[in-house]
This record gives structure tokens, C-alpha cells and sequence, in this order.
């Protein structure tokens, strides 16, 4: 599992288990994000910021984030040693040294 992305403030999710990144814009993608929320299979990463992505997960969630697919996609994009090296940076959030 040390495939991660970060997704903002702290947030982080599988990129094996991505489907697809897309903006929050268009009636179709709304209308998907309004059934999942009813059915309660949406985790809203934007911690009250606006929605500008909707990332599509293998297993029918739907995590909503604060960033613009194209920042998750470059930094799913990105070298696998700066992914993991977020991936530590997040563990030890919110720990004082």
C-alpha cells in the first residue's frame, strides 16, 4: 500500500484503487455524488473548502477533494520515492516532536 497520493489537508488515498479523477461540474458527475451521499458512501476530503475534484474509487465510494484533478493526477503522475515520501509525511501530521 505504498502507492498514495495525497488529496489535501492531510487526506490520502490509493491510487491502485482510483478509478477516475473528474471535475465536480457537470449534472451527471453531481447527480453521482447527490446518490452516493444519500446511500452514504462519500468521504469529503475538502475539509468545507469547495469541491473541484471527485475521485471515483474501485469500490463504488466517491472521495471528494478541495484540488483540481489535474494537481491529483500530476502528483499521481509523479516519482514513486516523492509519493511514498509523502505518504511518511502524512503518518507523523498532527505529532509534536
Amino acid at each position: 500500500m505504498n502507492n498514495l497520493v495525497h488529496v489535501g489537508f492531510g487526506n490520502i488515498v490509493n491510487i491502485d484503487k482510483i478509478i477516475a479523477v473528474v471535475s465536480p461540474e457537470s449534472a451527471p458527475v453531481r447527480r453521482m455524488v447527490q446518490s452516493a451521499r444519500e446511500k452514504g458512501s462519500v468521504i469529503d476530503a475538502t475539509q468545507g473548502r469547495k469541491t473541484k475534484s471527485v475521485l471515483m474509487m474501485e469500490n463504488s465510494q466517491i472521495v471528494l477533494s478541495a484540488l483540481l484533478p489535474e494537481t491529483i493526477a500530476g502528483r499521481a503522475q509523479s516519482d514513486p520515492d516523492a509519493r511514498e515520501e509523502a505518504g511518511s509525511n502524512a503518518e507523523n501530521c498532527g505529532t509534536k516532536k
